[in-house]
């Protein structure tokens, strides 16, 4: 795994030694090409002015902000010069705050933290283990490529992951969702068939299937289109309406018979376990009372 990135966390008079990786293989992601449908030509971007359609080269091209319909200002290279911050290369921990605070909707990128030499192993592992007991997550601004990032640190089993946050400003307001006001209060009936039904499917996170199958089955059929292969797709049916109380209750009953198939299946696992080691221990034993 090949370092991004290599500064330092600094908190207080506290500085740690760190390199930076990527926490996504981005090289899992499928990407396409776009391709002229005549003789499969590589189609380029062109660069085209929608009033004259007249084809631009770089230097013919300028930024603008629009701030009225067709209205915009004009902003120069030299003037994005003049506001770009310094890079210091160091993540200045502003403060410690408790994970509950950090809404998930202003998680961006993640990405590892590692230390960088045998200085850094020191006070990063007590970094990693103050952030473990104590719950909490250290906040603080990085500048990365001309701009300003608020990062997360939190531990993650060995190491430390830095979440990259969007602004507070960048996240919308959940109360602007449309309809919300039309959710009122729920059936304490029907809370209590939802709340058996959570407990019945309860499980660890380990125990999920996160697996991408969409990416599985795109590569599988990018095999058979290079194969030559006729590509079959069934039609998924239509799952019919069912009221909440009678999908609840069905629900229940089925995740139960899950439940009931994974813990046979784990006791008689067991249970042939056992049976063996007992049949390993006979002829022991058996020996042991001969030699008496």
């Amino acid at each position: 795994m090949r370092s991004i990135w290599k500064g330092h966390i600094r908190f207080s008079l506290v500085t740690i030694p760190i390199r930076v990786y990527n926490a996504i293989d981005s090289t899992q992601t499928i990407r396409f090409n776009q391709l002229h449908k005549e003789d499969n030509g590589p189609v380029g971007y062109d660069k085209k002015c929608k009033v004259c359609e007249k084809t631009l080269t770089n230097d013919e091209i300028v930024k603008g902000y629009q701030y009225e319909p067709d209205q915009y200002v004009i902003v120069e290279k030299d003037d994005i010069d003049k506001i770009k911050l310094k890079t210091t290369k160091i993540i200045e921990i502003q403060g410690f705050v408790d994970k509950t605070e950090v809404n998930p909707t202003m998680y961006d990128a993640a990405y590892y933290l590692g230390p960088d030499g045998d200085v850094s192993a020191k006070p990063y592992a007590l970094l990693r283990e103050a952030l473990n007991q104590t719950g909490k997550l250290a906040v603080g601004k990085v500048v990365l490529r001309d701009r300003e990032d608020v990062v997360a640190i939190a531990p993650q089993n060995d190491g430390l992951v830095a979440y990259k946050l969007h602004y507070a400003s960048e996240v919308r307001d959940i109360k602007n969702v449309p309809q919300l006001d039309k959710v009122h209060g729920v059936d304490d009936s029907a809370m209590g068939l939802a709340r058996n039904l959570v407990d019945t499917m309860a499980t660890t996170f380990s125990q999920i299937d996160a697996t991408d199958r969409y990416a599985a089955a795109l590569r599988d059929f990018i095999q058979s289109k290079i194969e030559g292969k006729e590509v079959v797709i069934s039609e998924e049916k239509e799952t019919p309406t069912v009221d909440i109380m009678t999908a609840l209750k069905e629900s229940i009953e089925q995740a139960k018979a899950q439940r009931k198939k994974m813990v046979k299946a784990t006791g008689e696992g067991k249970q042939a376990a056992v049976e063996e080691t007992v049949t390993q221990e006979k002829p022991a034993k058996a020996r042991k009372r001969k030699a008496s």
